[in-house]
């Protein structure tokens, strides 16, 4: 697989492989961690060498299962992982910014990665009850430190990228973008190409809608997606206007799936964009990799750019807490 820098000095493999959903999110009861250990073998045999996790998935199950998985492979490897949340009993999630509880965070996550240094520790969510330079001055010294590589963010404002980035250098940041979700383009990308900062795109796929093969009765009430208005019985067949555009775009490419269709128009935004779409299925890993290989063509571009919007908003940051409370909205996913 091709290779793609996302900052000065870090470059990965043009897909990485979003690891949330093999232990937290989705069906959790199916959860298969050998499997999902095989599929991390298998992504790194096929040139994919950035996994995505955060402390809050499981909580902390997803990072020990990413150390299970690499620890023997470890110099093939770029782990990516999350601070800043608290998962709580309740299902909801606590910001927490202060540098000494993300000292704590760095230190258990190493434990559980089973490594010397995380190679991108990202702030999972802005914390508006503490300084945001000192949430960054803080993880910008555990660089120095050399615990971390580098260091990315999650759901800031351009505003709060533009400060941050002044105190130490983003290597990356992580939203949802895909051709059902593409509002980042507009404000977050155009930044990233201006300051050179790399694009990680979560949720590629669609959490899982793009592939054509969710349907609403496959979704209970353990599954994250029921609480994603994109996911609701009506908006899912409404929906089904996106799903056909991928499909026209893909037999003009020998029978691509939609799956790779919609990650192809994510890789075709620019470099620096790297999607991450999450897999627990060696079959559908496969199936995403070959997407990497797939060139779309202007006409093929111009169709997907004039597909209609999704019914249904998904607001990954719709509550910024005041510094009084550090408790998030109840979240259907933590991405």
């Amino acid at each position: 697989m091709w290779e793609t820098q996302l900052a000065d000095g870090f470059s990965v493999g043009a897909l990485g492989l979003g690891c949330s959903s093999m232990s937290y999110g989705y069906e959790t009861g199916r959860r298969d961690d050998d499997e999902s250990v095989r599929v991390i073998h298998r992504a790194l045999d096929l040139g994919v060498n950035l996994f995505d996790t955060a402390d809050v998935y499981g909580p902390f199950t997803n990072e020990e299962l990413i150390g299970r998985a690499l620890e023997h492979r470890r110099s093939e490897a770029n782990i990516a992982t999350k601070c800043g949340m608290i998962a709580r009993p309740d299902g909801r999630f606590v910001r927490d910014g202060r540098p000494e509880h993300l000292r704590r965070a760095c230190e258990a996550s190493l434990r559980r990665l089973r490594t010397d240094t995380i190679d991108l520790y990202q702030l999972h969510r802005v914390d508006p009850a503490v300084p945001l330079v000192e949430t960054w001055g803080c993880l910008g010294e555990l660089v120095t430190e050399g615990k971390v590589r580098a260091l990315g963010i999650s759901h800031a404002t351009c505003e709060e990228l533009a400060e941050i980035h002044a105190v130490f250098p983003i290597t990356t940041v992580q939203y949802e973008l895909s051709v059902w979700a593409p509002q980042h383009k507009r404000e977050i990308l155009p930044w990233c190409r201006a300051n050179g900062v790399g694009f990680l795109a979560f949720a590629p796929i669609g959490r899982g809608f793009l592939s054509g093969r969710v349907s609403h009765g496959q979704l209970h009430t353990g599954d994250s997606r029921v609480r994603d208005p994109r996911f609701d019985e009506s908006a899912m067949r409404a929906n089904e206007s996106i799903l056909e555009g991928l499909r026209e775009v893909g037999a003009r490419h020998g029978g691509a799936t939609p799956s790779q269709v919609a990650i192809a128009w994510a890789l075709a935004q620019g470099p620096g964009v790297v999607p991450i779409p999450g897999t627990r299925h060696l079959r559908w890993l496969e199936e995403n990799v070959a997407a990497a290989s797939l060139r779309l063509t202007e006409e093929d571009l111009r169709r997907l750019d004039t597909l209609p919007p999704a019914v249904g908003e998904m607001r990954w940051d719709s509550v910024r807490p005041d510094g009084a409370d550090r408790t998030a909205a109840r979240a259907p996913h933590a991405s």
